[in-house]
């Protein structure tokens, strides 16, 4: 009598009704519990369809095998080449299993970067549909904030636009800031919360965040946020990136640009933005609650590469300096162009800045000239010779005394008072030129940049404008693009030929900054 589960003779036997069959009862017991009907028939089956057999109880006899030793040879054989042989079926099984597991994985790993394509095809296609929503209005018709739509260009006889002009009304409000700036500037005093110069001695670099691509890297432009832990770069990746300093994080990317881009600016107010680029146009972009900035205005008044934008003191106009020999002078509510100067006499211009007063506008152009315009007029007032080369970059003082510019032979001071260059730094050999120069907020240091950054104590005509520190080009590439001082000059930010912004600070004191610029 077999069990018809375990196909061995049952301890505690029982019997089916309806099948006849018989079964080990722990294990039909088992079976019924879990599936409930008869694991041979597969019919309906129940414990109570289950009869015990009473067997008597008996020593099971020893098999004709094993009593002798040639039969328990026999047997111990024919167990091992039975476990030989489930050794092999196993090993079998394994080798099918891994096979199937590996192609598995790769099918896996294939489909990964299939959807990983096609997400970047995706985010990609949404990026140029968003630049063409983004430009559609400003080529069709350019809308103003307002929802009203910009007087059309009007073009005269000699093929050229005529522009509105700067109208009396403007140019008594430039006239009427530009007294109370004054005022102010004669009353105003070095803060005292400016860091001291045995602070700036111990400054080091104490961040690097690499914010542009690596495919193009190199940041050509920065500025800091007047009233906002701030700071934006212009890359040579086409991108502007806004990066809060306080979190570390990139606040937002502006895209849009089709070559690098040459010039940023803060406004000031109502979350404004501006950048110029190679691509010969100047965007105006608005942010948003969240950090992010949208694109308002599209601006193509230029036939050559921006070179330069600037912001007015009363931040509600700016100016753009181009390659193609002129000037524009907008207004950042709508996004017109006022006026547009020109010189055909003169080379490309290659930088731009506005006094502090907000009436006189300095160009730097690409035969070495520094040229000084009359805002109400838009008139040519003064040429500064003696540099060589391209002017590559300018800074009015705060206190509206001093003008720096730079170019390849370094960097001269000019006296606005009395028109004349006082004295010249040539900190570099001629085939280095200095790129960037910047007076801090309250005109006490002066820092210039090229192969390295070095800072300058402010002085006046007559002493001398002592080196407090040289800080190397961390960056490798051997030439520092921008510099700029941050709030009470706590801090410096750098951009270079890489993709990283560099700060440098005091080491330990950056949280404390941080906190302070919050409050």
């Amino acid at each position: 009598m077999i069990c018809a589960i375990s196909g061995e003779a049952p301890e505690d036997p029982v019997v089916s009704k309806k099948s006849g069959l018989l079964f080990e009862r722990r294990l039909i017991e088992r079976y019924i519990q879990d599936h409930g009907r008869c694991p041979v028939t597969k019919e309906e089956l129940t414990m109570d369809d289950i009869v015990p057999v009473k067997t008597e109880k008996i020593v099971k006899p020893r098999p004709l095998q094993a009593a002798s030793i040639p039969g328990l040879l026999g047997m111990f054989q024919n167990e091992w080449d039975a476990l030989m042989l489930s050794n092999l079926s196993l090993e079998q099984q394994l080798h099918t299993a891994r096979q199937e597991l590996s192609h598995a994985l790769y099918q896996h790993d294939a489909a990964c970067r299939v959807i990983a394509r096609l997400k970047k095809e995706r985010d990609e296609a949404r990026l140029l549909l968003s630049q063409a929503e983004r430009q559609l209005p400003a080529e069709t018709a350019p809308a103003l904030s307002n929802g009203k739509r910009a007087v059309e260009d009007v073009v005269g006889p000699d093929g050229k636009r005529i522009r509105p002009g700067i109208v009396s009304a403007t140019v008594d409000e430039l006239a009427e800031y530009n007294k109370m700036l004054s005022a102010q500037r004669k009353q105003r005093e070095i803060p005292e919360t400016l860091a001291p110069i045995d602070a700036l001695e111990r400054y080091t670099q104490i961040s690097s965040h690499p914010l542009h691509k690596t495919n193009k890297p190199g940041i050509l432009s920065i500025d800091i946020h007047p009233s906002k832990d701030l700071i934006a770069t212009g890359g040579v990746d086409t991108n502007a990136v806004i990066f809060d300093r306080a979190s570390g994080q990139i606040s937002s990317t502006l895209t849009g640009h089709s070559k690098k881009i040459t010039s940023l600016k803060f406004v000031g107010r109502d979350e404004l933005f501006i950048t110029g680029s190679a691509d010969k146009t100047v965007r105006l972009w608005q942010g948003n609650d969240d950090g992010t900035y949208n694109c308002a205005h599209i601006l193509k008044d230029h036939t050559a590469e921006v070179q330069a934008v600037t912001v007015q003191a009363t931040k509600k106009y700016f100016v753009s300096a181009s390659m193609d020999n002129t000037w524009c002078f907008y207004d950042l509510s709508t996004g017109t162009c006022l006026q547009q100067v020109g010189d055909p006499a003169q080379d490309g211009y290659t930088t731009a800045a506005f006094h502090p007063d907000g009436l006189i506008l300095g160009t730097g152009t690409s035969d070495s000239l520094v040229k000084i315009w009359d805002i109400k007029t838009q008139a040519f007032v003064t040429n500064f010779e003696g540099h060589s080369g391209p002017v590559t970059a300018m800074s009015f003082s705060e206190n509206g005394y001093f003008l720096a510019t730079a170019a390849s032979d370094g960097v001269r001071l000019w006296d606005l008072r009395k028109l004349r260059n006082f004295r010249t730094f040539s900190p570099y050999d001629a085939n280095t030129p200095t790129n960037s120069v910047e007076f801090d907020f309250s005109g006490s240091y002066l820092a210039i940049a090229g192969s390295d950054i070095r800072v300058y104590q402010v002085a006046n005509v007559k002493l001398e404008w002592n080196l407090i520190k040289t800080f190397p080009d961390l960056s490798g590439t051997g030439k520092v693009t921008s510099v700029k001082f941050g709030a009470d000059a706590k801090y410096m930010a750098v951009g270079s030929m890489d993709r990283n912004l560099r700060i440098f600070g005091i080491p330990g004191d950056e949280t404390d900054n941080q906190m302070t610029d919050m409050e």
